[in-house]
C-alpha cells in the first residue's frame, strides 16, 4: 500500500509517499480501506519529533480515518454490529496516513447517516477528545457556561457545537474577526478576538462577574493564571495541549477560595478499553445529534494524500499557519 511517512524530523517537506506492507488485523481489530484521514495538531508535533509514538503503534502519522471495512476479527465485529463492507470512522494510535489502516473494533464508529466518508474522517480525534475532556473530566452540564480557547480550531468547532446541542452557553476566543464570526455562525453565544480585547475582562463582563463553569484550554503556559481569574466558583479548567508552554504560575489562593479544579489529559496513550468506553458514549449520546443535523461538519480544506506537491505537506503547512477554521482532511 501507499502511505505517508516521516522521513526525518523537521519541516512539512519531510513527509513523503512510501510503500509499506498492508497491515493485518489481529484479534479485536478490523482493517479499513481508507477513504480519508483527518489531520491534527499531534501529527505536526510527531513530525517535528515532539510527540513520541506509543509502544506498539505504527510509526506512520495519522490518528483518525474513515473508510470501508475489508477484513477483521469476525466475532469482535459481529459483537459491535459491524460487517465487511460497512463504512466506519475510527480513532487510531497511529497509521492513519495510509491506504489501509488497522483499528481496534472498540474504537470504531459507524459513519453517521447523511455524512460522507470524508466528513466522517473529521470526527474521531476531536469528538473523542472533547467528550472525554469537556463532558467527562470537565463535567459540563446543561445550563452551565463553557469557555473554549481557540474556538475556530478542529477541537474548538466540535466543542462549541456539542456543548450548544447539549444545552450549555458557549464563549470562544479566536485570533481574528473572521474566526470569531465563523464561531458565532456555528452557534457560539459570544466570541472574543483575543488580539483586540482582554479575554479575562470580556468573560467577566459577559457573565456579569460570575465567570465560566468549564474552560477548555489548548494553550497552558501563562494563560493558566489568567484563566483562573475567569472561573466561577467550583469551576473546572481542562488542559489538553501546551502550545503556550508547559510551566504555569498562578494564584493558588484564588483556586482555594473559589474551589477550582485544574486538570488535563492526553488521549493517545490511553488503553483501548478507555477509548472504547468513549466510543460507546459517543454512539449513544452524540451520533443521534450528528444524524439529526444538530451538529454540522466543518471542513476547511482537503488535500489529495498522494500527489505532487505532497498533499500531506500542504496540509501540515496550513495547520501550522493557524489560518484554518475547522478540520483539514487528506483524501486517498
Amino acid at each position: 500500500m501507499k502511505a505517508i511517512e516521516i522521513s526525518s524530523f523537521g519541516a512539512p517537506e519531510v513527509l513523503r509517499v512510501t510503500e509499506r506492507p498492508q497491515p493485518v488485523a489481529g484479534v479485536g481489530e478490523l482493517l479499513i480501506r481508507v477513504a480519508a484521514s483527518g489531520v491534527n495538531r499531534p501529527d505536526v508535533l510527531q513530525r517535528m519529533g515532539h510527540y513520541p509514538v506509543p509502544p506498539g503503534a505504527s510509526d506512520l502519522p495519522g490518528l483518525e480515518v474513515a473508510g470501508e471495512i475489508v477484513a477483521g476479527d469476525a466475532e469482535a465485529m459481529a459483537a459491535a454490529g459491524f460487517a465487511i463492507g460497512n463504512l466506519v470512522c475510527a480513532l487510531v494510535a497511529g497509521g492513519g496516513y495510509a491506504e489501509y489502516c488497522v483499528a481496534p473494533v472498540a474504537q470504531c464508529l459507524p459513519a453517521p447517516r447523511g455524512w460522507s466518508t470524508l466528513e466522517a474522517a473529521s470526527l474521531p480525534e476531536t469528538f473523542f477528545t472533547v467528550w472525554s475532556n469537556v463532558f467527562e473530566r470537565g463535567r459540563l452540564q446543561k445550563g452551565e457556561t463553557l469557555l473554549i480557547q481557540g474556538g475556530s480550531s478542529g477541537i474548538g468547532v466540535t466543542a462549541l457545537q456539542l456543548a450548544k446541542a447539549l444545552g450549555a452557553t458557549v464563549i470562544v476566543t479566536a485570533g481574528s474577526d473572521e474566526k470569531c464570526d465563523a464561531c458565532l455562525k456555528l452557534g457560539a453565544d459570544h466570541a472574543i478576538n483575543y488580539k483586540k480585547a482582554d479575554f479575562v475582562a470580556e468573560v467577566k463582563r459577559l457573565t456579569d462577574g460570575k465567570g465560566v463553569d468549564v474552560l477548555l484550554d489548548m494553550v497552558a503556559g501563562d494563560y493558566v493564571a489568567r484563566e483562573i481569574d475567569c472561573m466561577a466558583e467550583d469551576g473546572r479548567i481542562v488542559i489538553i495541549a501546551v502550545q503556550g508552554g508547559v510551566k504555569a504560575e498562578f494564584n493558588a489562593g484564588v483556586l482555594l477560595r473559589r474551589r477550582l479544579t485544574v486538570t488535563g489529559s492526553t488521549l493517545r496513550p490511553r488503553p483501548i478499553a478507555f477509548k472504547g468506553a468513549i466510543a460507546k458514549a459517543l454512539r449513544e449520546k452524540v451520533w443521534p445529534l450528528l444524524e439529526a443535523g444538530a451538529i454540522q461538519p466543518v471542513i476547511h480544506s482537503t488535500f489529495a494524500a498522494i500527489g505532487e506537491p505532497s498533499g500531506a505537506a500542504q496540509a501540515h503547512t496550513l495547520m501550522e499557519s493557524n489560518e484554518h477554521i475547522g478540520k483539514i482532511v487528506l483524501t486517498w
